[in-house]
């Protein structure tokens, strides 16, 4: 028999990308564990159980074997420092990390997708882990999008689909498949027109306001764009222009989806939202102001957002441009927004929508 290859066996295992968790609990002591886990799974709805599995090499797994209660933390995709301090080993793996004590004491990790607060039912030995099976108490969802991991690196979630191709407004129609032709094919010269800053496209997919491409500019914002990203519809000039120009019966549930879970996160909007949305429909474009530096982007960044529609007057995709805030004034009526206005109108145009002089 041919000895069997663990770093193959690891490899193949890479081809199935999941999410990233850091599990947390403490001892009898009080003292605080938590270590990252991609084993994590569930297993019923009734009762709520999930699973995860420990190396029982890990120094954490005496607090773990004898722990009553853990959390699982889902970590969100700007926590990749998180995740990598927590997967190494001796450090204080809780500094500059912001908790919350949960049932038990036992630590939530703040700002997480999602959390799990469990008490451990069982533990099963797997060879050189143990699996421990948990009954979920307490959830909490954030409005965070999730962090994954395949192949060796860490991954952004997004919707593969994004809708059914039909003649009805909205999502994924021929006419905006026609426009995200056509808008791709023309960014290199958008982004040169714009004074090489980082443009894209996006399109309204099944799960809200999603990049599909970018020309990142001889001067790109950040080495962190990608496509397949669904962006806030509160907080960024993309969503915005959606929430503006879009029509409510298409964008309602999903704003109000999103402002419900900043309201639970601690950051309620007052009004902020309302105000952006008229000041989008006054300036017939998106803008977002970076206050402080990007999660995203690690920087701070300035952006504008304008329409694109399609014959029947409907917006079939937002074209947007986003860079340091120093490269990008904040001026509604600045060089930059007036051409990205004017490149949006031109595709507009070419897609057979008559403009009102």
């Amino acid at each position: 028999m041919t000895p069997f290859d663990s770093r193959e066996f690891r490899r193949a295992l890479g081809a199935f990308p999941t999410g990233v968790t850091v599990i947390t609990t403490c001892d009898a002591g009080g003292k605080p564990f938590g270590v990252t886990a991609n084993s994590f799974s569930s297993v019923s709805l009734d009762p709520p159980l999930i699973l995860w599995s420990q190396s029982t090499t890990s120094s954490s797994y005496p607090a773990f074997r004898d722990c009553g209660r853990f959390v699982v933390n889902i970590l969100a995709d700007h926590q990749v420092h998180v995740s990598n301090q927590f997967a190494k080993s001796g450090a204080d793996k809780f500094r500059e990390v912001p908790v919350t004590a949960g049932l038990g004491g036992v630590p939530i990790i703040d700002d997480c997708a999602a959390h799990l607060e469990c008490v451990k039912v069982a533990a099963y030995p797997g060879g050189d882990h143990v699996v421990y099976l948990g009954q979920v108490e307490k959830i909490f969802r954030s409005g965070h999008h999730s962090l994954a991991f395949g192949d060796g690196r860490y991954l952004r979630t997004f919707a593969h689909d994004l809708g059914e191709v039909g003649s009805q407004t909205g999502t994924a129609s021929l006419a905006s498949l026609k426009a995200q032709r056509i808008a791709m094919a023309s960014l290199p010269s958008i982004c040169e027109r714009i004074g090489q800053r980082t443009v894209g496209i996006a399109v309204w997919g099944n799960q809200g306001a999603t990049i599909i491409g970018w020309e990142p500019s001889a001067h790109p914002v950040s080495p962190f764009l990608q496509a397949g990203v669904v962006v806030s519809l509160t907080q960024s000039a993309t969503g915005n222009a959606f929430a503006a120009f879009m029509p409510i019966e298409q964008t309602q549930a999903a704003i109000d989806d999103e402002l419900q879970a900043r309201a639970r996160s601690g950051q309620p909007d007052n009004g902020q939202f309302a105000q952006r949305v008229a000041e989008t429909r006054q300036h017939g474009m998106a803008r977002a102001v970076g206050a402080a530096a990007s999660p995203r982007h690690k920087v701070k960044v300035n952006a504008f957002s304008a329409p694109v529609y399609d014959a029947s007057g409907h917006m079939v995709l937002a074209l947007s441009t986003t860079c340091e805030a120093d490269r990008l004034s904040s001026d509604w009526d600045g060089e930059v927004p007036a051409a990205l206005r004017d490149a949006a109108r031109e595709l507009s145009q070419r897609l057979g929508h008559v403009i009102d002089v």
